[in-house]
């Protein structure tokens, strides 16, 4: 293929220098989010267990705990 690489076309360059680092913003920003309702959700769990109530059995096919 004739002329200049992806990355030194505009759309190219728009993408490397904006597209991109703005997708590993929003990236970390899911994983932050993520830490923060798995550290909520441990955290309410050991209180449901600390209060005595019994943990629902979860078979391997039960996605939404139910």
């Amino acid at each position: 293929m004739s002329g200049p690489s992806f990355f030194q076309t505009h759309m190219g360059h728009r993408f490397v220098e904006g597209t991109v680092p703005q997708l590993v913003r929003e990236l970390q920003r899911l994983n932050s989010n993520l830490e923060r309702l798995v550290a909520t959700a441990e955290l309410l769990a050991g209180q449901k267990q600390s209060s005595g109530a019994e943990p629902v059995a979860r078979t391997p096919g039960d996605s939404e705990g139910r």
